[in-house]
């Protein structure tokens, strides 16, 4: 069957959540939270006309497959967009699926102004390296997250992520969710 790629609207959301939930590990970047609410405010951030379609899923049939989520917001740049999050199911890649979702992505924050899209890619995850620089990305900067334990803690709470599963858990079911505010350290 051909996978369709079209805007995302709120009949998504469940099977997005569902889908990143299964394929993303927010753990690799502790400040990082995957959430229904994170989803929802991609799309409650209609600044500008047609910003909801940075918003894009693939559909097998009513199945989604894949999705993209941007936005009109990057740091303090009003001209910069930012391509937050893309996942396919695994049973769908290699398929070009994700490439046309970026493309599809880049090209709604194109025309309502955006000067670049700006994503970030972990530094071991070298398919979505790959699916970037295909895309017309290029690095740009390398940022290092440096952890520091607290060595008062017991081993248990010292992990390198930094996050505790019961954070965790209340960050993916929705009821710990950050203010969205540039953090400043």
């Amino acid at each position: 069957m051909d996978v369709s790629i079209v805007p995302m609207d709120l009949d998504h959301l469940r099977q997005v959540r569902d889908l990143g939930l299964r394929v993303f590990d927010v753990t690799v970047k502790p400040y990082t939270s995957w959430s229904l609410t994170t989803i929802a405010e991609h799309l409650d951030s209609v600044d500008q006309p047609g910003i909801a379609s940075a918003c894009w899923v693939a559909l097998d049939g009513d199945t989604v497959v894949g999705f993209v989520l941007g936005s009109m917001t990057f740091e303090l740049r009003d001209d910069w967009a930012y391509l937050e999050w893309i996942a396919v199911s695994p049973d769908h890649q290699g398929q070009g699926i994700a490439r046309r979702l970026v493309e599809a992505c880049c090209t709604a924050l194109f025309a309502v102004g955006a000067t670049r899209v700006v994503t970030d890619v972990e530094a071991s995850n070298t398919a979505s390296a790959t699916l970037m620089t295909r895309s017309g990305f290029t690095p740009a900067a390398t940022v290092t997250l440096f952890v520091r334990p607290n060595p008062d803690a017991p081993e248990d709470d010292r992990s390198a992520a930094g996050v505790s599963s019961s954070r965790r858990s209340l960050v993916r079911s929705g009821r710990l969710v950050g203010d969205n505010l540039p953090r400043s350290f």
